[in-house]
């Protein structure tokens, strides 16, 4: 190192500009964008239809419109230093959590019941699933992350993960872990949280196993920091020699304040500015001032040459931060994706689960026909007990089978509730069952792309693939960071300062032979000390370099081959997931392709056994024929409409499994984004494909039924007319609702 010294004179301008550019510095520093001011939204809650008398709880309100819709404020900035600096050291509050159920749940439950569309339990799951009301939090500590990093410090990392916590409607494996299971609803990619998951740290045979991503030279502090010491101190020191103070006890006060402002930049430059001020006074003789004031101060700017020069190693948290932001966004958008897929396999799972009480209601029913027609002809003598004892058995699985279809459906109508609900506790909501009033359309015409068509649509729109690249980019700023690390450390720096000094000449000091006269010094305070500091009548200024070469590096080497090998996997790992995804549309194509084929042969099969039923109802009207026969083709039909309601259930099933795939769930159903972080839906979604439940006989044949003396029940007489409407009735089988008012006002 070196430092050169000159005596020539400074202006006393030059000092100005610097101070100027020292001032416009700060004042830059410290500019922080006006946040957004939240307006209040200008629609109003609809208000509730009539409930039992229960005590609901309270529902959410209208959320606040702004820049970021899933929250109130832009934790990517700070907080507005103008006209209040000192707002900086107070307290960021964040909206306390709300579990309270959006005002839609109230304006679909009419006399107790839930009538739900799919459209409605889509826009419910937007603004009440848990999943996605927890990776919206995931937005929002992205946002914070690009604040930690534009001071200069090291970021947290965001969570990628899905959040896989709704039981029902499993969907398939789209990436790690899955969307969970249909009994258990088991936890992938986590709940949030703020360790780095993106490129960061992950678990490992020897526990964590962190990354190379955002490693580097070390990074200023972009945020200005003042410094500040003031000190009064009063000491009585003994001396053994009177030589150079003339007193055995050296008394002494001395009044220090210090401040120093210091600052980073993003080429690798730091900037400090020193200001010292000291009053001493003392019983020494032999001063020439007494109290002595001696204020200094030194300006020096830093600037990196080699290791950590330029924007690449000084911007790289920032961009990596800003990347993961995007990585969050589209985290977010897949987490969509997937829940609203549950959601539409959760709710033809309802559908289904009605129509299997409904089969197995008949099953009963038919059973217990039976058993009633042969107890007859055992007490006639025309047929053998033995048969009795069969149908007996026949009912009691009958029976069996029917609970087990009740409770099904209980549990069906459960994670419905809990899937687009943030709150069951509501007594309401908790007791009230769910009638879907959408059911399947077997008459639509089967249309599927080509599937080159559809891996293309995938490979552009899949969630998954963005969420790749942009780890890639992260990997490669971290490269060229580490690269820019290898390199020697080489810093240049010059400085400029200034000292003076001032005060009243030393009274104690009275002996002539090395004493100067009285009135020799003039009298000069702590202004003329200040004002001498610009003058250049003291300066202290120079040029220097620091210099050091670590000689083997031997884990930066490291640490720069592991960058590479960390960014080949990446790619690997790329091209992998694209791999995967080709297959997994390949896979849904085909699933749609044999359910397809499957519902047609289901078709077919209902309609040659209610043939088999109409020609069997005839034979037993010519005599050529059994009630038992009759009753075994009845039976038949019912299971007939069973599977073809499975079968279509799977077949919508398989279409929503090719929109996951495919990534096209959002644009196919009309679902705005912006609604969803902001947990209000202004735009309705539009399931293509269903139809309301009360105008598609889906599984029923239209076969009248012929009597046949002695098997056929005699209808019951209709009851009197009744001046109260009844209430809402489900025909399970046909999955058609009937309201005595109309259908309630539900989009679909």
């Amino acid at each position: 190192m070196f430092v050169s010294q000159h005596e020539y004179s400074l202006p006393t301008r030059f000092l100005t500009v610097v101070l100027f550019c020292l001032l416009a510095a700060m004042s830059i520093a410290q500019d922080q964008s006006p946040q957004a001011a939240p307006t209040q939204t200008e629609t109003q809650q609809a208000a509730p239809a009539p409930n039992p008398p229960l005590t609901p709880l309270p529902q959410a309100p209208m959320p606040q419109r702004n820049a970021h819709p899933y929250s109130d404020q832009d934790y990517s900035r700070g907080k507005k230093q103008w006209p209040n600096p000192f707002v900086v050291y107070t307290v960021r509050e964040v909206a306390p959590l709300n579990v309270a159920n959006s005002g839609r749940t109230d304006r679909l439950l009419i006399d107790g019941k839930l009538y739900l569309s799919l459209n409605d339990a889509v826009a419910m799951a937007l603004e009440d699933n848990l999943d996605i009301g927890i990776q919206r939090y995931n937005l929002s500590i992205a946002d914070t992350d690009i604040l930690r990093t534009s001071s200069g410090a090291v970021a947290l990392g965001v969570n990628a993960g899905l959040v896989q916590g709704t039981p029902g409607g499993q969907t398939g494996t789209t990436s790690a872990g899955g969307t969970g299971t249909s009994t258990t609803g088991s936890t992938g990619g986590g709940v949030g949280g703020t360790t780095i998951g993106v490129g960061g740290a992950g678990a490992g045979v020897g526990g964590i196993v962190a990354s190379t991503q955002g490693e580097g030279p070390p990074i200023d502090n972009y945020d200005p920091v003042i410094t500040g010491t003031v000190n009064e101190e009063h000491v009585i020191t003994p001396e053994a020699n009177t030589i150079f103070t003339g007193t055995r006890s050296l008394s002494q006060n001395i009044t220090t304040a210090n401040f120093l402002y210091s600052q980073g930049f993003s080429t690798g430059t730091l900037m400090t500015v020193a200001f010292n001020n000291n009053r001493t006074s003392s019983n020494s003789i032999f001063n020439s001032l007494n109290p002595t004031l001696n204020p200094n101060f030194r300006f020096e700017v830093r600037q990196h040459l080699l290791s950590g020069f330029g924007y690449d190693p000084n911007l790289r948290w920032i961009r990596i931060t800003r990347n993961n932001k995007e990585i969050e966004n589209v985290t977010f958008r897949l987490q969509v994706i997937t829940t609203v897929s549950q959601i539409e396999n959760i709710y033809w799972d309802l559908v289904n689960a009605y129509s299997n009480v409904t089969v197995q209601q008949r099953a009963l029913d038919l059973a217990n026909k039976t058993l009633s027609d042969d107890q007859k002809q055992v007490e006639a003598g025309t047929l053998a007990p033995l048969t009795v004892v069969q149908a007996q058995s026949a009912v009691a699985t009958a029976q069996q089978n029917l609970v087990a279809a009740q409770v099904n459906l209980q549990l069906q109508q459960l994670l419905m509730k809990n899937a687009i609900t943030r709150n069951m506790a509501d007594p309401i909501l908790a007791v009230a069952p769910v009638i879907p009033t959408d059911t399947l359309n077997i008459t639509e015409q089967y249309q599927v792309r080509s599937v080159e068509e559809l891996i293309s649509e995938a490979l552009q729109q899949r969630p998954e693939i963005a969420t790749a690249r942009l780890t890639l980019t992260n990997n490669e700023i971290s490269r060229k960071s580490i690269r820019n690390q290898l390199l020697p450390t080489l810093d240049l720096y010059a400085f400029y300062g200034a000292s003076s000094l001032a005060g009243p000449q030393n009274p104690n000091c009275t002996n002539p032979s090395f004493c100067p006269p009285p009135g020799t010094f003039p009298t000069t305070g702590y202004s003329d000390a200040f004002q001498n500091l610009f003058n250049s009548s003291a300066p202290d200024k120079g040029v220097g370099v620091n210099l050091s070469i670590p000689l083997r590096n031997r884990q930066t080497q490291a640490d720069q081959v592991r960058s590479v090998l960390e960014y080949r996997q990446a790619q690997m790992s790329l091209q992998q997931t694209e791999n995967t995804i080709r297959l997994q549309v390949r896979q849904a194509q085909f699933a749609l392709q044999q359910n397809y084929v499957a519902l047609q042969a289901a078709v077919a099969a209902r309609d040659y056994a209610a043939q088999n039923l109409d020609a069997e109802q005839k034979k037993l009207r010519m005599g050529a024929s059994t009630s038992t026969l009759v009753l075994q083709a009845s039976s038949a039909l019912t299971q007939a409409e069973s599977n073809v309601l499975a079968a279509a259930t799977n077949y919508e099933k398989s279409k929503v499994q090719l929109d996951l795939s495919t990534a096209e769930t959002l644009s196919k159903l009309g679902i705005d984004l912006v609604d969803a972080e902001a947990a209000k839906v202004t735009h309705m979604p539009k399931v293509p494909g269903v139809v309301p439940a009360n105008t598609n006989d889906l599984t029923q044949p239209n076969v009248k039924p012929i009597p046949v003396p002695g098997i056929n029940v005699p209808e019951k007489p209709a009851p009197p007319p009744s001046s109260t409407p009844a209430p809402p009735q489900t025909s399970l089988m046909q999955m058609q609702v009937v309201y005595p008012q109309g259908p309630p006002q539900a989009q679909h």
